[in-house]
This record gives structure tokens, C-alpha cells and sequence, in this order.
């Protein structure tokens, strides 16, 4: 197939051009309402808190509400794998990136590359290309992802010691709690108690098939996920002056390293190991682990580096630069991963 065609079956599936514009055009609409202040701008916060604490862990739940099956098993076991490998090696490897600049700044742009926006950007995205199968691989993938976040990154940002407070922001969050009560369902469903349906034996928390009337609002929530994110990005932009962001030129580099450099480095690294037969991954999980990596700036570090007085302005310039080019970018993220799948 040359390169005409597969840009030919790439943009007349209407699943990829809906996520593109979609991203695109909500985002926009976003930007638009917010600064007409037809909407807030303080509203991205509500926003993202229904998608974070109620829509990812509707989300998270249901895309494991499905019959059990050893492949995607032994591929959520290689993307968890893949997650902590890449997390460790970017904790380590991106010191090498930033070694010309200097104490608090060289450590903040360490931890905003090292960490993106996974729940807010990333599984958004994959839920609309992949449906369910895809929410399953992008929630375990997520698990490695948020233990080092409210662990190593709150510990380097803060300054401090890790504590039961971090703790439980590790283990209860919302998301972590759906996805690990999801995965034990899926993994032990026929060894838990059992009721029929249709003439066919079902665990009793498989809710899709024993209690509807939780599943369907729950799948309600689940499909206001990405709109809503895409909504509250919007907002979220449109209070940064972009002008000002684009002044600050370790802001441009550091997008370049985040949106670009490391997705495209993890897509190297996993296919060349996968051709070896080490930790290998399908196209489903190869697209996982690339659109997670191309995510932008997570909201969480920027917390932290307003919270802890972290080069604050910096970090959100870097945000900004980088959500607008992740967007920009996404299309070329998808066409690459149609021709390596």
C-alpha cells in the first residue's frame, strides 16, 4: 500500500476523523466560550473534576464488564511492564535533556516531561478510537503511571517525604479504586458467585449483564468523558496568554522533547523489542503506549509547581505549548501509528 492509499483509508475512517475534529473543534469551542466569558473560565476546574473523579472511573469500570480472555491478559500484563519500564527509564533518562539548565528549573522540566496527561488527554483520545478494548489497555497502562506521579513526583516537586496523606492519594483516587475493582472482576469472574441470565451462568458483578439499571448510567457518565475534558482543555487555554508563552523559549524545547521526541522514542524502542519477542505488544498496544507518551503537560505537576513555588510560569507555559501541540500534532501521532500497525 503507498503512502496516497494509506492516507486514503486513514482519513475516510470516519472513527479517526471524528476523534481529530472532535479534539480539535470542542477544544476550540472551549477557547471560544471562555474568552467571551460566555462560560467561566473557572468552570475548566468543575469540568475536569466530573471527568477525573466521575467519568474515567465510570469509564475505567465498565470497559472490564466483558468476558474474560487469556490475549488481552497477557497484553494488559506487557502494557503494565511497558508502563514501568518507561517511567523508570524516563525518571532517569531525562536528566540528559535538560543537564545546560539548573536547580529548580532542570527539576521541574524533568518532572513535567516524565509525566503527561494521561487521564485527561491520553484515554479520551484511545477511548474514542478504540472503544472498550482500548479503555482496558489505557487504564492498566495508567496503574504504574499514577503510582509514580502521586509518589516520585509529589516527593521531588514538594521536597518532602512520602506520608500517609500521599498514600492515599495513591491508593483511594477515584480511578486507581475503579480500575483495580474492574480488573478483579474481569480476572476472577468465574470464580465468583454466580447467578443466570438468559440461560447462561454470570458472575454477579458482571453489571452489564446481572444490573443493568448500574450499568447504563455508568456508561452515560463514561461517555461524557471526552467531550467534557476537550471542554475543560479549552477553558483551561484559553486563560494563557498564548503571546507570552510563546516568549519563553525552554517552553519550545520542552514541547518538542514531550510531544514528539518521546513518543516517537517509545514507538522505536517497543516495536524493535517486540520484533525480538521481548515484552511484545500488539498494534492496539503499540497505539496505547504512543498516544500516552504524547501527551501533554499533566495538570497535576503544574499543581505541584505552583503549589511548591516550582518556576510556576514556566511550567505553565510549557502547558500551554504543549497542549496546542499535542493537538496539532495528533493527526500525524495517528497516521504514524496506522503505517507501524
Amino acid at each position: 500500500m503507498n503512502i496516497i492509499n494509506l492516507l486514503d483509508s486513514i482519513f475516510s475512517n470516519n472513527r479517526i476523523v471524528g476523534v481529530i475534529s472532535s479534539s480539535i473543534l470542542i477544544i476550540a469551542l472551549g477557547i471560544y466560550l471562555g474568552k467571551k466569558e460566555i462560560i467561566k473560565r473557572e468552570a475548566s476546574k468543575a469540568l475536569s473534576d466530573v471527568v477525573l473523579f466521575v467519568s474515567i472511573p465510570a469509564l475505567s469500570y465498565n470497559a472490564f464488564m466483558k468476558d474474560f480472555q487469556s490475549s488481552i491478559f497477557h497484553e494488559g500484563l506487557n502494557l503494565f511492564l511497558w508502563s514501568l519500564g518507561l517511567h523508570i527509564l524516563m525518571i532517569f533518562g531525562m536528566k540528559l535533556f535538560y543537564l545546560k539548565y539548573e536547580g529548580d528549573k532542570r527539576l521541574t522540566l524533568e518532572i513535567l516531561s516524565t509525566f503527561g496527561a494521561v487521564t485527561a488527554f491520553g484515554i479520551p483520545v484511545i477511548q474514542a478510537l478504540y472503544g472498550d478494548l482500548g479503555i482496558i489497555y489505557a487504564s492498566i497502562y495508567s496503574i504504574a503511571y499514577r503510582i509514580f506521579l502521586y509518589s516520585y513526583g509529589y516527593i521531588m516537586m514538594s521536597g518532602m517525604k512520602m506520608n500517609k496523606s500521599n498514600l492515599k492519594s495513591i491508593f483511594l483516587n477515584p480511578v486507581i479504586l475503579a480500575t483495580f475493582l474492574g480488573l478483579f472482576i474481569w480476572l476472577f469472574q468465574d470464580h465468583l458467585p454466580q447467578v443466570m441470565v438468559d440461560g447462561k451462568s454470570y458472575c454477579i458483578f458482571r453489571t452489564d449483564k446481572t444490573m443493568y439499571w448500574i450499568y447504563k448510567p455508568m456508561a452515560y457518565l463514561a461517555e461524557l468523558c471526552s467531550p467534557l475534558a476537550w471542554l475543560a482543555a479549552g477553558l483551561k487555554l484559553s486563560e494563557v496568554s498564548f503571546k507570552n508563552a510563546m516568549k519563553i523559549k525552554v517552553a519550545w524545547y520542552y514541547s518538542l522533547i514531550k510531544v514528539l521526541i518521546l513518543p516517537l522514542g517509545s514507538l522505536v524502542l517497543v516495536k524493535s523489542l517486540s520484533a525480538l519477542g521481548i515484552i511484545p505488544l500488539t498494534g492496539l498496544g503499540l497505539a496505547t503506549v504512543v498516544i500516552m507518551m504524547s501527551t501533554p503537560t499533566a495538570s497535576v505537576t503544574i499543581a505541584y509547581a505552583i503549589k511548591y513555588n516550582k518556576e510556576a510560569i514556566m511550567a505553565s507555559s510549557c502547558s500551554l505549548l504543549s497542549t496546542v501541540s499535542s493537538i496539532v500534532l495528533l493527526p500525524v501521532v495517528i497516521i504514524i501509528l496506522q503505517i507501524f500497525s
